[in-house]
């Protein structure tokens, strides 16, 4: 069986850099999926990965106000602790 994520309205604005209406307008819309636990929307989080790659703008939404503004600060810079290639399994 799957892991399968899923976050809030709210959650999946701040991580996309969207408002919560454009994630309720998508939800409208049928682009993403979801579940409804306690009346509240659980959004799955590999559906909005897809949808935010959809349209350039949000594309762009997500590099400039969402995840995408930290992946910078997350790249090893020193190369002494980066993985080698040959330990790396895919």
């Amino acid at each position: 069986m799957e892991n399968i994520i899923r976050v809030s309205v709210s959650q999946a604005g701040q991580l996309f850099g969207v408002s919560s209406k454009t994630i309720r307008q998508a939800i409208k819309n049928e682009e993403l999926k979801y579940i409804v636990v306690k009346g509240r929307y659980k959004i799955n989080f590999s559906s909005l990965v897809e949808w935010s790659q959809q349209s350039t703008r949000r594309s762009n939404q997500l590099k400039a106000q969402g995840l995408g503004q930290y992946v910078d600060q997350w790249k090893i810079k020193n190369k002494k602790y980066s993985p080698s290639e040959k330990t790396i399994t895919e």
